[in-house]
């Protein structure tokens, strides 16, 4: 065995990938899709404003090009790809992506359309927002942990010392490994009133923090319709959804949509609604135009065809069916005070971050003491230079090891000795003493307030308190999105939204479908496909269904409003339908849903139906007619009523005439034997039922057999009546082959 071989470790591969893969997951969940509760940051966003800071790009400074942030971000502190890095830091700068931006951006940084039409960062320029010093300001007090950075030449910060509830204000949105987190972002006044509250009542139930923070304030006007007992659960759950519809007005009677919810973009959102128009889904709007500009960042124009037309029931339908509504989820997950992520409700997110706020504050003051204290001994030390000046410069003259001497002879420690021995000639002036002595007095009356408020957590509440309060009102506004009551949004009916008009369906041998407006169309003039010709039509309106029987018995259903005009060929119904390999569309049928038919077999058998029940909603279709071996659709017959007779005639020239209402009612099935026809005739194709016709009461029958016709009239219809299943009386010679029936 050599010696590589021998200095290997050998790991069951199971062992291994679960290992690797646990630990890929907990990177991806602790440094770099959720955010820490303490600031509210991702380990980017967190580096990027470290890093910004140790360029001195405050919000006073002159901006950088963002390259310059980029290229440092990635040298020293965060070794991944830039446009990652990039993006990451333009979204913080948006201010309609962010609701309290970090990033104060010169250049295009995006446009509320289209959020990531940012220039390049070689074009942008940058800096910190005042707002970002809330999260820096307290950096070099101590405050924090300090860690290595990827190469071990660098510290970085664990987290910022953030002032305010930085998670809760810009909220975030991360997908890791196994878990995701959305939390929205919230009012900076309500938050740090829930936050005061809390101060002053730490035992407030969530109930009562919900007086201050109302629900999530988004950095868009748009409205917030969820209610207030679903807004509450998902404070009390830490999860739920919350749901944002645009604002309208009505100008001269056009529809003006003035703001969108969050995140959506005003041209997507008008290719939504002409994409509906185009589907002649919204008859009533005529027109629609963007006359958004840097004034009114959003003025999308919706111009109805009439001044009757309900403008509200038009706004109800567009926001249950475009981007106008919209639901946003809400999943506060997050890396807490214990390193571990956990979904968490709104007071425990409160109440963690302020114990966050106390400890940081506890810590700062705690730094200024051991700093005042430090001073203070080293001030000590030169005052008693200065009261044995004359000794102290024959020592450091005369002396070998001045220091020790020092030390020895006035009672000092090394920090003093030291202190005294770095003092230039110009500070022995009598003058200095005097400044001595007041910075002395200064510092000791600091100390005793440090130590003060470090002994009392009353009084440290109140300095944090009044921090926020500070925060607050620096950088505090109005809310932005309201929160208003409304009704579901409601999708009108698909008949409502399609213009009511009559039209006729022409389907090809071919299974080619097109609509022609009117009833009058004649369908020989209509062109057709090489080798293909008319099949069949049926005649409807537009806000009805068509349904396309086919050679197998079942039965499909088509919208008619959106078929192609008559003056095309028509498109193929298989685009819309899936029917059975070997299947043949055979008949169309229309009508409304109270309407009823006969359908039958040309093996005698047949029901009636009502249109309702043609209805299907998948492309297959379903299982109208059970037909017999061998046994075949016939053309189906409109039932006008239902004290209609009903004639049926065979091959052979056999007709029979009898009350509808003998045949059953079905929705499906082989139905019940109409004629009688000899079973060998059947298997031999000598004798089938080709034609059948409800006669209205009074009414007469026309019997087609080639160009000859033969009508029957009442006397005539007694004659050929008869009971059903009857074999049926011979029809005058010539009408041996009958083609049709039509009644009237």
């Amino acid at each position: 065995m050599s010696a590589v071989q021998e200095n290997c470790e050998r790991l069951p591969l199971k062992e291994f990938a679960e290992k690797a893969y646990l630990d890929y997951s907990m990177y991806v969940i602790l440094d770099r899709a959720l955010p820490h509760i303490a600031d509210g940051l991702k380990p980017v966003q967190r580096r990027i404003v470290y890093a910004m800071s140790e360029l001195g790009l405050t919000a006073l400074a002159k901006y950088k090009k963002s390259a310059r942030t980029v290229g440092d971000v990635l040298g020293k502190f965060h070794p991944h790809g830039d446009s990652a890095c990039y993006e990451a830091m333009v979204l913080m700068a948006q201010d309609f992506s962010y609701r309290y931006p970090l990033i104060d951006g010169q250049g295009n940084w995006g446009s509320p359309d289209d959020p990531k039409s940012f220039a390049a960062m070689r074009y942008t320029e940058s800096r910190l927002t005042a707002y970002a010093q809330t999260l820096l300001s307290e950096l070099g007090q101590g405050t924090v942990d300090w860690s290595d950075n990827f190469d071990g030449t660098l510290k970085e910060p664990d987290i910022l010392p953030a002032r305010l509830p930085n998670l809760l204000l810009n909220g975030t949105m991360g997908i890791a490994v196994g878990m995701a987190t959305d939390i929205p972002p919230h009012n900076l006044v309500e938050v740090a009133g829930a936050c005061i509250h809390l101060l002053d009542k730490p035992d407030t139930p969530l109930e009562q923090l919900l007086e201050h923070i109302k629900g999530p304030d988004y950095p868009t006007e748009a409205e917030i319709i969820t209610s207030a007992e679903d807004i509450q659960r998902i404070y009390i759950t830490g999860g739920g959804s919350i749901k944002m519809r645009a604002i309208y007005d009505q100008e001269d009677g056009n529809i003006i949509i003035t703001a969108l919810p969050y995140q959506v973009s005003g041209s997507k959102l008008m290719e939504q609604i002409a994409a509906q128009m185009l589907a002649k889904k919204l008859p009533m709007i005529e027109d629609l135009r963007d006359e958004s500009d840097h004034e009114n960042q959003t003025r999308l124009v919706i111009m109805p065809k009439s001044k009757r037309i309900d403008i509200d029931e038009v706004m109800s339908h567009l926001f249950a069916t475009t981007d106008l509504e919209r639901s946003y989820r809400v999943n506060m997950n997050m890396i807490g005070l214990d390193g571990r992520p956990r979904v968490k409700n709104l007071r425990e997110i409160l109440v963690e971050w302020l114990a966050f706020r106390t400890e940081t504050v506890r810590k700062r003051l705690q730094f200024r003491l051991d700093k005042v204290l430090a001073r203070l001994h080293v001030l000590e030390g030169l005052l008693i230079a200065f009261l044995n000046i004359d000794e102290v410069i024959a020592i450091i003259r005369f002396e070998d090891h001045p220091k020790t001497v020092m030390m020895e002879r006035f009672g000092i420690t090394d920090i003093q000795a030291e202190a005294i021995l770095e003092l230039k000639l110009r500070h022995l002036a009598k003058l200095e003493e005097i400044k001595i002595r007041g910075e002395q007095a200064e510092l000791e009356k600091e100390r005793e307030e440090l130590e003060k408020i470090l002994a009392s957590k009353q009084l440290l509440n109140r300095l944090i308190k009044s921090e926020i309060e500070e925060d607050a009102e620096k950088y505090g506004d109005n809310r932005r999105s309201p929160i208003v009551a409304r009704e579901a949004s409601q999708a009108l009916d698909t008949t409502a939204l399609i213009s009511n008009e009559p039209l006729t369906v022409v389907l090809s041998e071919k299974g080619w479908i097109r609509a022609a407006k009117g009833y009058d169309i004649d369908v020989a003039t209509l062109g057709y496909r090489s080798g293909d010709g008319f099949l069949d039509s049926a005649k409807c309106r537009s806000t009805q269904p068509v349904y396309v029987l086919d050679s197998t018995g079942r039965v499909y259903s088509t919208t008619t409003h959106d078929l192609p005009s008559a003056r095309s060929q028509g498109e193929p119904l298989t685009g819309r339908l899936n029917p059975a390999p070997g299947s043949l569309f055979t008949y169309l049928l229309a009508g409304n849903p109270d309407d009823w038919y006969l359908l039958a077999s040309s093996a005698g058998y047949g029901f009636r139906v009502q249109v309702k029940e043609l209805i299907c909603k998948n492309k297959a279709g379903k299982s109208l007619i059970s037909l017999p071996i061998g046994a075949k659709v016939v053309r189906p017959a409109l039932i006008a009523n239902q004290s209609d007779l009903l004639a049926v005639v065979t091959l052979q020239g056999k007709l029979l005439i009898f009350p509808l209402m003998e045949l059953p009612e079905l929705a499906k099935g082989k139905g019940n034997k109409i004629i009688q026809i000899p079973t060998k005739d059947l298997a031999t194709d000598k004798d089938r039922v080709v034609a059948m016709a409800a006669i209205p009461v009074n009414g007469q029958l026309v019997v087609v057999a080639g160009k000859r016709q033969l009508t029957l009239k009442a006397i005539d219809i007694a004659h050929y009546s008869g009971n059903r299943a009857n074999r049926g009386l011979n029809l005058p010679k010539g009408f041996q082959k009958v083609d049709g029936l039509t009644a009237g």
